[in-house]
């Protein structure tokens, strides 16, 4: 679904920025009352929601990103809703999360805000060939990356991906069969807990994989430059996503990989910036989220050449990199209670002179 504005209340702007803004933010369950999340007690009250709703409010009216790629959203019609009264026109989603008993909600979808035109928006889906080839007799995403194709100032139509890839959460809570361990052992939750965890790794692999695919497949057809933001579930260097921003190709010379293959792949913003700012170099990257009171970066903003000082062609750089995390380690309750468990990842791209 793909909302066009009324151009009466958003007027053309005349001059085109020289600064673009891009962030990725997990809503943490984005559902209007009186509707509940996954259990019928869950459940904002309508005073709580108006927190919410006023808390998201502030930090974008602060941050003032021009594309936000959205996970977690139930919602989907508030947030259009919200998002045009702030300032931002534009306005898609590709799925619709699943609903029990008329009011409990599961599933939720990703989204993507623009304050520059979306002039196509589809689900992404799964290369089944290319599934079968890595194992898998059927396969679908757990949760439906979009793509959204922006005009952006200066660089014109660009492929933006949002994706919120499966969590480190067990593939199974069901039993193991007998088959396999007796049921009710220690042995056999021990083992349900390893299956259940590589069985959701595996996944969050393969979506990874499939999702680049598709990507490339877009780049090559089109020659769009990309973005590529959401949760990710796990650090980019992680076994599961390492591919994301690799370009080495064994038996390929480092001269033939800058020339036939950088092209297709994706940087992360993060080392972008402290390429171009090297003061920040040794920098610690701030967490986008925390478990046990350990910090993980499991939000990303990846980024095509275009995007990369490096590369002689291109356009913008990522002058600026913040995270919002006030919310999550200086913390008020009244002002924070009912924000997200997510920190929000945010690049500025600083058109080059």
């Amino acid at each position: 679904m793909l909302q066009q504005p009324d151009n009466e209340h958003f007027p053309l702007m005349p001059i085109a920025q020289s600064e673009i803004k891009i962030a990725s933010f997990n809503l943490l369950n984005y559902l209007a009352p009186p509707n509940a999340y996954y259990d019928f007690e869950n459940i904002y009250s309508y005073e709580q929601w108006h927190k919410k709703q006023h808390w998201l409010t502030s930090i974008l009216e602060a941050q003032q990103p021009d594309i936000i790629g959205f996970q977690e959203v139930f919602s989907a019609d508030d947030l259009q809703a919200l998002l045009r009264d702030i300032g931002y026109p534009y306005f898609a989603v590709v799925d619709e999360p699943k609903v029990e008993g008329d009011f409990i909600y599961r599933s939720p979808v990703v989204a993507i805000a623009s304050k520059f035109p979306i002039t196509e928006v589809i689900a992404v889906e799964a290369d089944n060939e290319a599934a079968q080839l890595m194992g898998w007799a059927e396969f679908s995403f757990s949760r439906k990356p979009l793509r959204a194709t922006v005009d952006i100032p200066h660089i014109g139509t660009t492929d933006c991906y949002v994706t919120h890839l499966k969590s480190k959460r067990s593939l199974f809570d069901d039993p193991l069969p007998e088959t396999i361990a007796k049921s009710g052992s220690a042995l056999s939750s021990f083992l349900g807990q390893r299956l259940g965890n590589w069985g959701s790794s595996m996944l969050r692999g393969t979506e990874a994989a499939l999702l680049q695919l598709a990507m490339v497949k877009r780049r090559e057809q089109t020659s769009n430059p990309m973005v590529l933001c959401g949760d990710y579930n796990d650090v980019i260097s992680s076994s599961c996503l390492e591919e994301l921003t690799a370009s080495r190709v064994y038996g390929m010379s480092e001269s033939d990989t800058e020339r036939l293959i950088n092209f297709y792949c994706l940087y992360d913003g993060w080392q972008l910036y402290t390429q171009v700012n090297p003061q920040d170099e040794e920098a610690i990257r701030p967490a986008t989220h925390y478990f046990n009171g350990k910090g993980s970066v499991l939000d990303y903003i990846l980024l095509s050449q275009e995007f990369n000082a490096s590369y002689l062609g291109s356009l913008f750089e990522v002058s600026h990199y913040h995270t919002e995390d006030k919310h999550l380690v200086n913390s008020s309750f009244d002002i924070d209670g009912y924000s997200t468990d997510h920190a929000i990842p945010i690049v500025t791209l600083s058109l080059r002179s």
